[in-house]
């Protein structure tokens, strides 16, 4: 019987990502995925209760306990701590991996003859991976949430500080192994492990996070796979191996979209430190105001949004809709130009949008948002700042330069909505501001937004 569940869930699982890849379907497919997920939790608590009744309180309490916590959150979660919640439940996961690897290897030192010398191997990279995955994935949770403390812990030499403790798992490991077990090396591996976590992430920028989650998120799939192994659980494998694969395809389609590599990221490319040469040659900026900006949109006929986490910050996206669906009453066609790496996590901006209903079909990607532009009347940058600085382009000694941005400069106008002239997360100024057709309307953006929907409505 739990074969036949098996094989039912891995089916579903498998087509619940297919749908995931469009999105009109994602929403349909997250839900096949979720039931998929349901019947091998089941399947798999059913196994043991066919030798013994007496784990049914012991595998269904937690179950229970769980579902409930998740719910609750589910429901309490505001759109912009997503990515918060995503490093957490990503760092759960990694947490499961080290005491499922922590549990079979305590097996082996009590029974070496349980397992052979490459399955402790397997276990032993599990842990580790495991464990890099949670304490990585909590430090994420600290920079995203914005904890001061997170952004202390890079060390002088961190890197070959890093390396040390690769060689220190590495050695620690093979010592365990070779001594036939013991507590204390089996220990040694765990907290150094946990350590390297913490400084894997450490040096790496505000601006690289959704990276980072993306290469956590593939990790937490790896360890699952390895533990799928472990316990000959065919859906365990096949979820891990999909979580880890597209963990690592979304990983490389980011760098990708940054053109920058991985090697790069992971030493810290972007940081609040990062400086241009041309940072400091600002010119003067253009105010605009709140009935010269409706009658601007009012009577374009081509107007093209782009959102950053500004607006996820102010929560400002239904009223985004609203002023999209006035727009459209006069005729002004209304697209959104959505950044690869916009937001705090992968897919931010198209999250925030779908909760507010806008239709996927208005979504555009970096590349056809960029020959967009060319005919546009109006680009209208909501919450957005590197993602949309020519520095990226113009100025070789720019942290962005050479990453692939939306070219919004290119619109007959542009105008910015932005609470201050402060910099991005890559620290640097944003010449977009000083161009000649572009005006800023300052101000958090759901009020902006509320007062640019009031003036619209006027007309």
């Amino acid at each position: 019987m739990d074969k036949i569940l098996f094989l039912i869930s891995a089916f579903l699982l498998v087509w619940g990502l297919r749908l995931q890849s469009d999105p009109a379907s994602a929403s349909k497919g997250n839900k096949f995925a979720a039931v998929g997920m349901l019947i091998a939790l089941f399947s798999a608590s059913i196994m043991p209760l066919e030798n013994s009744s007496g784990n049914y309180l012991w595998i269904l309490t937690p179950i229970v306990f769980s579902a409930v916590i998740g719910y609750i959150i589910a429901k309490k979660i505001q759109m912009t701590s997503m990515p918060q919640m995503v490093s957490i439940f990503n760092g759960l996961g990694g947490l499961s991996a080290v005491l499922l690897s922590y549990t079979e290897i305590n097996k082996w030192i009590l029974s070496p003859e349980s397992y052979p010398g490459f399955v402790l191997v397997v276990l032993i990279v599990s842990l580790f991976i495991g464990s890099v995955a949670f304490t990585g994935s909590l430090l994420a949770f600290a920079k995203l949430d914005g904890y001061r403390w997170s952004e202390k812990l890079t060390l002088p030499f961190q890197h070959i500080i890093n390396l040390i403790l690769l060689f220190s798992i590495a050695f620690s490991s093979y010592l365990f192994i070779d001594s036939s077990g013991g507590y204390t090396f089996l220990y040694i591996i765990i907290s150094i492990s946990l350590i390297y976590g913490i400084f894997f992430v450490a040096p790496i920028g505000g601006a690289d996070m959704p990276v980072v989650i993306s290469l956590l998120n593939s990790f937490t799939g790896i360890t699952a796979a390895l533990t799928g192994v472990i316990f000959d659980n065919k859906v365990m494998l096949l979820g891990g191996i999909l979580v880890g694969a597209a963990g690592t395809i979304l990983t490389v389609l980011m760098c990708q979209a940054m053109n920058r590599s991985l090697l790069n990221v992971l030493v810290g490319g972007f940081s609040s430190s990062g400086s241009s040469s041309k940072s400091d040659e600002q010119g003067d900026i253009r105010e605009i105001s709140d009935s010269d900006f409706a009658v601007q949109l009012f009577y374009s006929q081509k107007v093209i949004i782009v959102p950053g986490y500004g607006l996820a910050v102010a929560q400002a996206q239904k009223l985004c809709k609203e002023i999209q669906e006035v727009l459209e009453s006069n005729d002004v066609e209304v697209k959104y130009a959505i950044h690869p790496v916009a937001g705090r996590m992968p897919g931010h901006m198209n999250v925030l949008l779908a909760e507010a209903d806008v239709d996927y079909s208005k979504l555009i990607e970096l590349d056809e948002a960029n020959e967009n532009f060319k005919t546009t009347d109006v680009a209208v940058i909501i919450g957005a700042n590197d993602v949309v600085n020519p520095d990226a382009i113009d100025d070789t000694s720019s942290p962005l330069y050479g990453m692939p941005i939306l070219k919004v400069w290119e619109s007959t106008s542009s105008v910015v909505l932005k609470r201050s002239m402060s910099a991005g997360y890559a620290g640097v100024q944003n010449p977009l501001f000083f161009k000649e057709n572009n005006k800023m309307y300052f101000g958090d953006a759901k009020d902006s937004l509320q007062r640019l929907s009031t003036e619209l409505k006027n007309l």
